[in-house]
């Protein structure tokens, strides 16, 4: 069956996804809201909120609870920030309808007011990137679980992929396989992070890519290029590109992103590695 899922690769349809038309505005590229853990916990937002930019969306907000928010205004600069208390706050900030994709998960944190939030996303019904804790929260609460739509992409790497689908990788071997039956369990996009990235949405419709032999990228296994990855999928999601065309794009500019830049690499590298891919592609 694997012998047929066909491999990404850049190819003109991927190109003009990604090229900007020059007649719109920032709102026409989307604005991402990404959610940050607490004080001391906010890098892994920032990066992912900073690769959402880079990546092309119009506009980028970071949510913070009060209490970081001093901590996260000294570091950002393009991209914005609004306080989050809890739920209710956020379901709040989420009725402003130009917040049209959601990250939430890396660095979050794993307590019942983090399971709250996951929760408030899921109900804004927003294209949605869960990552790192909030696949943590999915894996404790069936209910949270039970929310996933289709406009949702799980970006696990094997280790929360166990957690979050105990009984698939407990019983199917195949990575790409096993992708396809969560994708079909969650009802959404699964992207399995590893050196082949396996990519799923909920028909069944499956694609992988190798980042390995003449692509490889070992350079990716360092802190933060997960969260990297979750903020290119999530500005692209913001751009408008459905949930499966933004998970394969992500994850094929984040390997090239890695391979441009070359040992030494460190995550924050990631992002501002993009104009010098997307020149290459000539956009």
């Amino acid at each position: 069956m694997t012998d047929t899922v066909p491999e990404i690769g850049a190819t003109p349809e991927m190109w003009e996804r990604l090229a900007k038309r020059s007649d719109n505005h920032k709102y026409g590229h989307g604005h991402v809201l990404v959610l940050s853990g607490g004080p001391g916990r906010g890098g892994a937002a920032r990066m992912a909120a900073r690769g959402a930019l880079r990546i092309g969306a119009g506009l980028v907000t970071l949510g913070v609870p009060p209490a970081a928010q001093q901590e996260n205004a000294a570091r950002l600069d393009a991209i914005m920030l609004r306080r989050v208390a809890d739920a209710a706050a956020l379901t709040g900030l989420l009725e402003d309808e130009r917040l049209n994709a959601v990250c939430i998960g890396p660095g979050l944190g794993l307590t019942d007011d983090h399971a709250a939030l996951v929760a408030a996303v899921l109900a804004a019904g927003r294209a949605t990137l869960l990552d790192a804790d909030a696949l943590t929260l999915l894996s404790r609460d069936p209910v949270l679980a039970d929310m996933l739509h289709e406009g949702c992409v799980l970006t696990p790497h094997a280790g929360e992929f166990g957690r979050l689908f105990s009984a698939i990788a407990e019983n199917v071997p195949d990575r790409i396989d096993a992708t396809r039956a969560a994708a079909a369990q969650a009802g959404c996009t699964v992207l399995l992070k590893g050196a082949v990235t396996a990519i799923a949405s909920a028909d069944g419709t499956t694609a992988i890519h190798r980042a390995e032999g003449p692509r490889a990228a070992p350079w990716l296994a360092t802190a933060g290029a997960g969260d990297v990855l979750a903020g290119f999928v999530s500005g692209l999601l913001a751009r408008g590109f459905d949930p499966l065309q933004a998970a394969e794009t992500g994850a094929w500019l984040h390997v090239e992103c890695a391979r441009a830049f070359g040992p030494g690499l460190i995550a924050e590298d990631l992002p501002d590695m993009l104009p010098q891919v997307f020149r290459t592609l000539g956009l």
